[in-house]
């Protein structure tokens, strides 16, 4: 497996995503090489076995595949960068495909790049929060454009496929429109829902649930890094952005004055959108249920639970936990089939576990 990528793989850019690629890589053995302006994430990457450091091109065989995993700003300059200097292919997983191409749009090596996006990440960031598994199942956009080489395309698809990841072919253009609806407008809207957090009295947030840690997780991002993301793709953000505006002074409407039709009209739109993401395996989305399971704040009480239920033969589709404010005590989400979520609750209470439906 891997001989069909072209190597060695160089990878600018040794944060979260370029330490991950390596690490995932060098499970099948392939040939890589790191760069990084930041000398210390290259040390941690190369100190975690995510490939070697690259001395130049005088340094060993010619580089097969460059992979620019640098933030947003840098994307462009560091494509150009590769095409210029090497005759790799030349790929990217940047969260923006439209911006970067325009502006190599001149470029004469332009064939030899196709670009990519891994649909996966983390609020953490930097080398030491990388993993071999992130992209595991996880989407990645293969966005080849006009005039990709069949080549190239096929060189960045054998390395989603390398890494593990789901290959999802998209036009540039396509690919920005979905990830503002999928990704960018979700991340501005747990902004503005997280700000309205900062201000508020202890008393009011001592009743923070997990509905509210739901909503407001992704706004934890690095501020620097989404200013670059949305600004690179604010025409598609924008757009969108208006829509919510729109839908919202409608809904401001309705509150105001007791409209519950309307209310209803828009709850309902937004239990079908919920409806519209794919589900388990990128399959249709099949009815849920949860059991809740009151479990002890110490050591070793998950592992026993998720044991009981395995002993319960139910197949755990979902799990979150919700930490009791005043004991030492968590509620335990576990979403199962709405079929087996009977059989769960009735199990694990004969296994002396507290639970709810």
């Amino acid at each position: 497996m891997g001989d069909a990528l072209p190597q060695p793989v160089l990878i600018v850019g040794t944060g979260l995503l370029g330490t991950s690629l390596g690490l995932a890589l060098r499970r099948h053995d392939v040939e890589v090489l790191l760069v990084d302006r930041n000398p210390e994430n290259l040390r941690t990457a190369t100190g975690l076995g995510a490939g070697r450091a690259y001395d130049g091109p005088d340094s060993g065989p010619d580089v097969g595949l460059v992979v620019v995993a640098v933030p947003p700003d840098h994307v462009a300059e560091e494509i150009d960068r590769a095409l210029s200097t090497t005759d790799a292919v030349v790929t990217d997983v940047g969260s923006v495909k439209t911006a970067p191409l325009t502006a190599l749009a001149d470029h004469e090596g332009l064939a030899r790049y196709a670009g990519g996006h891994p649909m996966a990440g983390s609020e953490r960031s930097g080398p030491l929060a990388a993993t071999p598994t992130i992209f595991d199942g996880r989407p990645w956009a293969v966005t080849p454009h006009a005039t990709s080489s069949d080549a190239a395309t096929a060189a960045v698809e054998e390395l989603a496929r390398l890494a593990g990841a789901s290959i999802v072919r998209l036009s540039p253009g396509e690919h920005d429109a979905a990830v503002a609806r999928t990704s960018h407008l979700p991340h501005l809207l747990s902004v503005l829902v997280a700000g309205r957090l900062v201000d508020a009295p202890p008393e009011h947030l001592a009743l923070s649930g997990q509905g509210v840690r739901d909503v407001t997780r992704v706004a934890g991002g690095d501020p620097g890094l989404w200013q670059q993301i949305v600004t690179g793709n604010a025409d598609a953000v924008a757009g969108l952005l208006a829509q919510v505006r729109e839908q919202l002074d409608v809904l401001i409407d309705a509150v105001d004055r007791g409209d519950r039709g309307q209310l209803g009209a828009i709850l309902e739109l937004g239990v079908a959108g919920t409806r519209a993401i794919p589900g388990k395996h990128g399959g249709p989305t099949r009815p849920m249920a949860s059991v809740f399971v009151s479990v002890p704040d110490h050591p070793g009480e998950l592992a026993r639970l998720f044991a009981d239920a395995g002993a319960s033969d139910v197949n755990i589709e979902d799990v979150r936990i919700d930490h009791d404010p005043a004991r030492e005590t968590g509620l335990v989400e576990i979403v199962v089939d709405e079929t087996r979520a009977d059989h769960l609750h009735d199990s694990l209470g004969s296994r002396g576990w507290e639970t709810h439906r």
